[in-house]
């Protein structure tokens, strides 16, 4: 029985695939006016934080070893 070893996903990768959608949410939300308590900045941090975690983990996935 000769199966294929199941890929492991890195912490980076479920990092990023958890905050984007929160991004998302929480933009849409505040586009909407459902959430107005939220400040722009909380978005920005958001979106940085994504941008910088999608950046680690492209520097991640290059590496060899």
């Amino acid at each position: 029985m000769s199966s294929s070893p199941r890929r492991e996903q890195s912490i980076l990768a479920r990092l990023f695939w958890s905050v984007v959608p929160i991004t998302i949410v929480v933009y849409l939300l505040r586009g909407f006016g459902i959430i107005t308590f939220i400040y722009g900045g909380i978005i920005s941090v958001l979106l940085l934080l994504s941008l910088g975690i999608s950046i680690a983990y492209g520097i991640e996935k290059t590496r060899r070893f």
